[in-house]
């Protein structure tokens, strides 16, 4: 079962879709989340999920402190996962603003005026490297200065091409999951 790990939702159960949809495991969350909160990075911030599946990593910061939350996904049964998840967080946490956009990552990004705190792409393991890359790039001008970017991806997958204005600081692997760690220019 996922479910939400720490924070004012913890143990709330996540709606996962049938098929489709690879949910960050609670060990490697929870690893995540320690570093992040740590370095004061989820307390109060704007926070967006890029290919959301059922949220869990978007939901995981607004549990624990994010006041803004953007789950984004293309699949309509993540998408209909992410909307039930998020209402059941919200009854949990009311004062966090969470909103669920129904599109790829990258016409969002393409599309929002919206500034990010803390972002994580964790796409499906089979999306190919240049959308990735597409997707790092449209990124850059909707992160604040200092934002932190988490990408996740298989250990089999070559680091991501990160673009000027992104610099890569950090890499942990957990069994099969790799995160990459990246930062703006504070």
């Amino acid at each position: 079962m996922t479910r939400i790990i720490a924070g004012a939702a913890g143990s709330t159960a996540l709606r996962v879709p049938k098929s489709g949809t690879r949910p960050t495991s609670d060990r490697v969350r929870e690893a995540l989340f320690s570093s992040l909160e740590a370095r004061g990075l989820v307390d109060d911030a704007a926070v967006a999920d890029l290919y959301a599946g059922t949220g869990a990593l978007g939901l995981e910061a607004a549990s624990r402190g994010a006041v803004e939350v953007v789950l984004v996904d293309r699949a309509a049964p993540a998408v209909q996962a992410c909307r039930a998840n998020a209402k059941a967080v919200q009854q949990r946490v009311p004062r966090v603003r969470i909103d669920v956009q129904p599109q790829p990552a990258l016409g969002y990004l393409r599309s929002t005026v919206r500034t990010f705190d803390l972002v994580f792409v964790d796409p499906p393991y089979d999306v190919a490297e240049e959308e990735i890359a597409d997707v790092l790039e449209a990124l850059v001008p909707r992160l604040t200065a200092g934002a932190v970017v988490v990408v996740e991806r298989s250990k089999r997958s070559p680091e991501p091409t990160w673009p000027t204005g992104l610099a890569p600081f950090s890499k942990r692997s957990y069994g099969e999951t790799v995160a990459w760690e990246a930062v703006t220019p504070s």
